[in-house]
C-alpha cells in the first residue's frame, strides 16, 4: 500500500512537471530523445526532472532494437567525459595536491552518463526500467565492444544501488503470493520446476526456499536458492525432486543441500548475489536447524559435454585429444570391448550416446574427465566451468563428482549426467575463497587430491592442441 501510494505520488509529480514544460500536448511530437536527456541535465527542478525521466524512459519504450541500440551509441559518444576537462584536472591536481583539486578531478572523470542514470532513477519505477535496459544493452556488446563503458556506468551504478544493506532475505513457501510461486515456476533454469504438485513438495516441511528483495523491485525476487533437508550428502537428483519422495521432519535432517540457485535478472548480471545469500542463508538455516553439520550443493557442470565433444575432434583451446586419449588409458580395454574395438575416445563417445550406456564401464573415465575438466583447465571465463567458478569463489570445495547423477535430456546433453557436490565447511571458506580467488587453487576433498595429483602429472606431460 505504501509503495503504491509513492508510485501514484511519483507520478502526479511527473504530470505536473509535463505540464510545465509543455512536453507533451495533444498531439504534438515527443521531443528527440537526446535533447530529453540534455535538458534533464541541465540542472531542473524536481517536477521537471521527474517529468523529463519518465518521458526519457517512456521514448526509449516506443523504440525498436536499431533505435535502442542508437540510443546506447549516442551515450557512448556523446555522454563521455571530456578529456580536455580531466587532463586540466590531472595537471591541476598534480600541482596542488589538494582535497579541492582531487574533488575537481573526480567530478571530471564521472562520465554525463551516470548522472543521466541517476536522474533517470528518479522516474516512477525507474529502477526497473534502467535494469531492463541493461539487459537489451549486454545483448549489443558483443557486435559493439564501443558499448562497454555505457554498461560500464550502469553496472557502477547499480553496485551501489543494490549492495547488501538495500537486499531484503525472505523465505518463500506454500502460502506465499501466487504470482511470486509462478516466478519461480518461470525462473528455475537449473531445476525445471514442472508443475505446481512439482512446487509443492519443494515448498515441503523438508524444504527451503529464500530470495533476496530489493525495494525498487518488491515484487520480484532477484535471485533465489532452493534447498533440500536430507540425512547425507546427495548423490542423484531424482530423491530430491521426485514428488512421491516421504517428506522428513526437518528436525530429523543433518545435511542441507543447495540444489539450485538462480538469478532472475539479466540486467543485473555481473552483481554477486549468490554468495551472500548462500553464506546467509547457512546461517539462518544453522540457527533455525542446529542439528545440520554439512551444507553442500548437488550442482551441474554445463559445458562438460560439449568440451568432451570438441576434445575428440582436437578442437578444444586446451583439452587436446592427446591429452583425451592419455586420461584414457587406464579404461582403454574395457571400452574397446563394449564397444566392439573402437578407440577409447570413440569408444567412450559411442557409448554415452547409447539410450542406455553401460555405467559400469563409463563410470571411471567420466569421474577422471570431469576431475580433468574441473581441476586442470585454465581459469579464464571462456575456459573454467562458470558453476565451479562461483563455488569455489564463494570458498566451497569440490567434494565429490557423482556420475549418472541425473538422467534428464537436459543433464545428459550438457554433462553426460554428471553432477559435483561442493562442500561449504565455515571453517575453510576463507582460505578456500583466497586461495581460488588469488592463485587458482581449487580445493578439494582429499581422494580427489590424490586422483587429480596424478591427473595433473600426465596431463601437464601431454601437449595441449597445436
Amino acid at each position: 500500500m505504501k509503495r503504491y501510494w509513492l508510485e501514484k505520488f511519483l507520478d502526479r509529480i511527473a504530470d505536473r512537471g509535463r505540464d510545465l514544460l509543455h512536453l507533451l500536448t495533444e498531439g504534438a511530437a515527443v521531443p528527440r530523445l537526446g535533447s530529453l536527456c540534455r535538458a534533464l541535465l541541465s540542472g531542473v527542478g524536481e517536477a521537471t526532472g521527474t517529468a523529463l525521466s519518465r518521458e526519457v524512459l517512456r521514448a526509449y519504450e516506443r523504440m525498436d532494437r536499431e533505435g535502442r541500440q542508437a540510443f546506447f551509441e549516442m551515450l557512448a559518444s556523446d555522454f563521455g567525459p571530456d578529456p580536455a576537462a580531466i587532463r586540466a584536472a590531472t595537471e591541476e591536481y598534480l600541482r596542488t595536491n589538494d582535497a579541492k583539486a582531487l574533488a575537481r578531478l573526480m567530478d571530471a572523470v564521472e562520465p554525463p552518463r551516470q548522472e543521466l542514470f541517476r536522474r533517470i532513477n528518479m522516474a516512477p519505477q525507474g529502477t526497473a526500467a534502467l535494469v531492463t535496459m541493461r539487459a537489451e544493452l549486454l545483448g549489443l556488446l558483443a557486435q559493439n565492444p564501443a558499448l562497454k563503458a555505457v554498461d560500464a556506468d550502469l553496472k557502477h551504478l547499480f553496485a551501489s544501488w543494490f549492495n547488501r544493506g538495500f537486499l531484503r532475505l525472505e523465505r518463500i513457501a506454500w502460502n506465499s503470493p501466487a504470482e511470486l510461486l509462478e516466478k519461480l515456476i518461470r525462473y528455475d533454469m537449473v531445476q525445471t520446476i514442472k508443475s505446481w504438485d512439482d512446487l509443492r513438495r519443494r515448498l515441503a516441511d523438508d524444504r527451503r526456499c529464500f530470495a533476496f528483495f530489493h525495494p525498487a523491485l518488491p515484487e520480484e525476487p532477484l535471485i533465489f536458492l532452493e534447498v533440500a533437508l536430507v540425512n547425507g550428502m546427495a548423490d542423484k537428483v531424482t530423491p530430491l525432486l521426485d514428488d512421491h519422495t516421504p517428506v522428513l521432519k526437518g528436525s530429523d535432517a543433518n545435511t542441507a543441500m543447495f540444489i539450485s540457485i538462480n538469478s532472475t535478472q539479466p540486467g543485473l548480471r555481473g552483481l554477486s548475489f549468490g554468495n551472500l545469500l548462500i553464506k546467509q542463508v547457512a546461517e539462518d538455516l544453522h540457527q533455525e536447524l542446529p542439528q545440520l553439520k554439512t551444507f553442500a550443493t548437488l550442482s551441474p557442470v554445463p559445458g562438460f559435454a560439449a568440451t568432451l565433444r570438441a576434445a575428440a575432434e582436437n578442437s578444444h583451446r586446451e583439452f587436446s585429444r592427446a591429452r583425451f586419449e592419455v586420461l584414457l588409458q587406464e579404461y582403454a580395454e574395457p571400452l574397446r570391448q563394449a564397444s566392439d574395438g573402437e578407440p577409447p575416445v570413440e569408444a567412450l563417445m559411442t557409448l554415452l550416446a547409447r539410450a542406455e550406456p553401460p555405467r559400469a564401464v563409463l563410470a571411471g573415465p567420466l569421474e577422471r574427465l570431469a576431475l580433468a575438466y574441473l581441476s586442470l583447465l585454465p581459469r579464464e571465463p571462456d575456459v573454467f566451468n562458470a558453476v565451479a567458478r562461483f563455488h569455489l569463489s564463494n570458498g566451497a570445495r569440490l567434494e565429490r563428482i557423482n556420475v549418472f547423477a541425473d538422467d534428464s535430456a537436459a543433464r545428459r546433453e550438457e554433462s553426460f549426467g554428471v553432477m559435483v557436490n561442493y562442500l561449504y565447511d565455515p571453517d575453510d571458506v576463507i582460505a578456500n575463497h583466497e586461495g581460488f580467488v588469488g592463485k587458482g587453487d581449487v580445493a578439494m576433498s582429499r581422494p580427489l587430491q590424490r586422483e587429480q595429483k596424478k591427473l595433473a602429472t600426465v596431463w601437464n606431460a601431454t601437449a595441449g592442441p597445436a
